[in-house]
Protein backbone atom coordinates (compact mmCIF):
# COMPACT_ATOMS: atom_id res chain seq x y z
CA UNK A 1 0.00 0.00 0.00
CA UNK A 2 1.56 3.20 -1.22
CA UNK A 3 1.59 5.59 1.29
CA UNK A 4 2.64 9.50 1.33
CA UNK A 5 2.65 11.57 4.57
CA UNK A 6 3.62 15.54 4.35
CA UNK A 7 4.99 17.23 7.81
CA UNK A 8 6.83 20.30 8.37
CA UNK A 9 3.52 22.91 7.70
CA UNK A 10 2.64 25.98 9.92
CA UNK A 11 2.32 29.77 10.58
CA UNK A 12 5.01 31.88 9.59
CA UNK A 13 5.91 35.39 9.04
CA UNK A 14 6.11 36.99 5.65
CA UNK A 15 9.29 36.72 4.84
CA UNK A 16 10.26 33.43 6.83
CA UNK A 17 11.04 30.05 5.42
CA UNK A 18 9.92 26.31 5.86
CA UNK A 19 10.86 23.31 4.89
CA UNK A 20 7.97 20.39 3.79
CA UNK A 21 8.79 16.53 4.01
CA UNK A 22 7.31 13.93 2.51
CA UNK A 23 7.61 10.63 3.62
CA UNK A 24 6.98 7.57 1.31
CA UNK A 25 6.16 3.71 1.96
CA UNK A 26 5.16 1.20 -0.60
CA UNK A 27 7.14 3.61 -3.03
CA UNK A 28 10.00 4.52 -4.27
CA UNK A 29 10.74 8.37 -4.56
CA UNK A 30 13.99 7.69 -6.77
CA UNK A 31 12.26 5.84 -9.01
CA UNK A 32 9.10 7.90 -10.12
CA UNK A 33 8.50 11.77 -10.87
CA UNK A 34 7.29 13.52 -7.82
CA UNK A 35 5.77 16.86 -7.25
CA UNK A 36 4.18 19.25 -4.47
CA UNK A 37 1.33 21.02 -5.49
CA UNK A 38 -1.10 23.64 -3.21
CA UNK A 39 -4.33 24.56 -3.57
CA UNK A 40 -6.35 26.91 -1.53
CA UNK A 41 -10.20 26.69 -1.10
CA UNK A 42 -11.99 27.32 -3.57
CA UNK A 43 -9.55 26.92 -6.09
CA UNK A 44 -7.84 24.50 -8.84
CA UNK A 45 -4.92 22.70 -7.36
CA UNK A 46 -1.64 24.35 -8.43
CA UNK A 47 1.79 22.91 -9.65
CA UNK A 48 4.33 24.28 -7.78
CA UNK A 49 7.46 21.69 -8.54
CA UNK A 50 8.83 18.24 -9.81
CA UNK A 51 11.59 16.31 -9.48
CA UNK A 52 12.22 13.39 -12.51
CA UNK A 53 13.60 10.03 -12.25
CA UNK A 54 17.12 11.06 -12.94
CA UNK A 55 17.20 14.68 -10.48
CA UNK A 56 15.75 17.33 -12.96
CA UNK A 57 13.83 19.79 -11.38
CA UNK A 58 10.92 22.06 -12.48
CA UNK A 59 9.40 25.00 -10.95
CA UNK A 60 5.82 27.30 -11.72
CA UNK A 61 6.66 30.81 -12.59
CA UNK A 62 5.39 32.10 -8.70
CA UNK A 63 7.99 30.01 -6.65
CA UNK A 64 11.14 29.96 -9.02
CA UNK A 65 14.02 31.32 -7.43
CA UNK A 66 12.15 30.68 -4.03
CA UNK A 67 11.20 27.23 -3.22
CA UNK A 68 14.05 24.06 -3.76
CA UNK A 69 12.98 20.57 -4.33
CA UNK A 70 14.75 17.33 -3.31
CA UNK A 71 15.20 14.02 -2.28
CA UNK A 72 16.77 11.65 0.26
CA UNK A 73 16.49 8.11 -1.89
CA UNK A 74 18.25 6.66 1.52
CA UNK A 75 15.01 7.88 3.29
CA UNK A 76 12.73 7.49 0.68
CA UNK A 77 11.47 10.84 1.30
CA UNK A 78 11.08 14.30 -0.53
CA UNK A 79 11.12 17.55 0.25
CA UNK A 80 10.41 20.98 -0.20
CA UNK A 81 12.19 24.18 0.91
CA UNK A 82 10.70 27.50 1.23
CA UNK A 83 11.99 30.69 1.48
CA UNK A 84 10.64 34.66 1.46
CA UNK A 85 7.67 33.78 2.10
CA UNK A 86 4.58 35.61 1.05
CA UNK A 87 1.08 35.69 1.75
CA UNK A 88 -0.12 34.60 -1.35
CA UNK A 89 2.16 31.31 -0.29
CA UNK A 90 -0.69 30.32 1.95
CA UNK A 91 -2.05 27.00 1.00
CA UNK A 92 -2.62 23.06 1.83
CA UNK A 93 0.27 21.78 0.34
CA UNK A 94 0.14 18.31 -0.98
CA UNK A 95 2.94 15.81 -2.61
CA UNK A 96 2.62 13.22 -5.20
CA UNK A 97 3.84 10.47 -7.07
CA UNK A 98 4.05 9.71 -10.73
CA UNK A 99 5.10 6.43 -12.44
CA UNK A 100 4.94 7.72 -15.71
CA UNK A 101 4.25 11.31 -16.49
CA UNK A 102 6.27 14.37 -15.09
CA UNK A 103 3.96 17.67 -15.75
CA UNK A 104 3.55 20.22 -13.24
CA UNK A 105 0.44 21.42 -14.97
CA UNK A 106 -0.95 17.93 -15.38
CA UNK A 107 -2.14 17.64 -11.81
CA UNK A 108 -4.60 14.56 -12.71
CA UNK A 109 -1.47 12.66 -14.16
CA UNK A 110 -0.05 11.53 -10.61
CA UNK A 111 -0.99 8.58 -9.55
CA UNK A 112 -0.39 9.07 -5.63
CA UNK A 113 -0.98 11.95 -3.30
CA UNK A 114 -1.01 12.71 0.44
CA UNK A 115 -2.99 14.11 2.91
CA UNK A 116 -1.60 17.62 2.94
CA UNK A 117 -0.07 19.98 5.04
CA UNK A 118 -1.05 23.60 5.69
CA UNK A 119 1.00 26.66 5.15
CA UNK A 120 0.10 30.35 6.47
CA UNK A 121 1.82 33.20 6.08
CA UNK A 122 0.84 36.16 8.24
CA UNK A 123 1.91 39.17 6.66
Amino acid sequence: QVQLVESGGGSVQAGGSLTLSCAASGYNVSRACMGWFRQVQGLEREGVATITRSGGTHYSDSVKDRFTISRDNAKNTLYLQISSLKSEDTAMYYCAASAKYCYLQWATSFDYWGQGTQVTVAS
